[in-house]
């Protein structure tokens, strides 16, 4: 790393997903503007999705001897080789946190990321928020807002993504319904077998992974799109990605979601986990189409306006100057 300095002679440097101390310590200890994008939760949780698997909350304290006991954080799964689990190190996250803090800016998604990282004691002025822009939509696609009622969630089929919950608010909706539902992950196979269990298996489809382009052929006669997510998500680009399809969205409030989806204009928030809210939304905007019609073209509006990729570009630019503008001393030795 530090050859590597020497030879760029960076003006800024960026980080992204760097945990490892050494490097950080050496990035440091450089003296020179840095900067971390911040899209996640790794650098302050020891689970890095701030969600426990067992009780479903979202967690609201800063990293502190809690995640030790009695969130025991520090046992996490192993995706690699050997042990299904594995260890993590209290001492070592604290460690990354306070190397972070040191950094001259931390870019996140969401207001909820923003204030993540001043509970975990970063400087308020440090941190700015650049949210991601999501891929052009078609402008030529409008939903048909049929009486199929057609329900669409599209994403990965895990615990935190909340689909069985979904399934479970489904079976309290009283309009007629069709939905489908498009991903992978290692609950499909548990949430399959309870959408038999509750009744759905005529009404419900499992349709695996489809590549972006064939998702327009769902959203052709979609009425609604339900994001059922129930950890604590940075901002869920897919609600941003559906608006550009001027389609309305049903939510829980968990995370970074109310940053982009306004309660009662391009969709409804809903209580987290609460399932007759979720089902009562879902019945009132398959009930009226009209409604559901305006909170799309609403959404269409907003994503358009707040999430322009030209804007986007020029506030990044902007900021690196500003970063690269302001040269600080080399801490010594010690200090590091």
């Amino acid at each position: 790393m530090a050859e590597a300095l020497e030879t760029f002679s960076p003006d800024v440097i960026y980080v992204h997903k760097m945990p490892d101390l050494a490097v950080l310590e050496a990035l440091v200890a450089s003296g020179r503007p840095l900067v971390r994008m911040v899209h996640d939760h790794d650098i302050y949780c020891m689970r890095s999705y701030k969600y426990n698997y067992l009780t479903r909350e979202i967690c609201t304290r800063a990293a502190s001897p809690y995640c030790i006991f009695p969130c025991l954080a520090s046992v996490v799964r192993n995706t690699g080789p050997g042990f299904p689990l594995k260890l993590v190190s209290y001492t070592d996250k604290k460690r990354e946190i306070a190397l972070n803090q040191r950094f001259d800016r931390m870019v996140v998604v969401t207001t909820y990321m923003r204030d993540e990282l001043i509970n975990n004691g970063f400087d308020p002025e440090r941190i700015e928020i650049h949210a991601p822009v999501p891929r052009e939509g078609d402008p030529n696609l409008r939903s048909s807002f049929s009486d199929r009622n057609l329900i669409i969630y599209a994403g990965q089929i895990i615990r935190g993504k909340g689909v069985d919950v979904l399934l479970e608010a489904l079976a309290r909706v009283k309009s007629h319904f069709e939905c489908i539902i498009l991903g992978n992950g290692n609950q499909k196979a548990e949430c399959e077998a309870l959408s038999q269990r509750l009744g759905l298996s005529d009404r419900v489809h499992f349709k695996g992974f489809v590549p972006q382009e064939e998702l327009k052929n769902y959203y052709r006669e979609c009425s609604v799109v339900a994001l059922s997510s129930v950890w604590g998500e940075p901002i869920a680009t897919i609600g941003l990605e559906v608006m550009r399809y001027a389609l309305p969205v049903v939510a829980f409030d968990a995370g970074g979601i109310k940053d982009w989806l306004l309660d009662g204009q391009n969709g409804y928030l809903v209580p987290w986990m609460d399932r007759d809210a979720y089902a009562g939304r879902l019945d009132e905007l398959l009930r009226d189409k009209a409604q559901a019609r305006r909170m799309g073209e609403a959404g269409l509006e907003l994503v358009s306006e707040r999430y322009s990729f030209a804007e986007y570009i020029v506030d990044l630019e902007e900021m690196f100057e500003r970063v690269a503008g302001v040269r600080h001393e080399a801490p010594t030795p010690a200090a590091v």
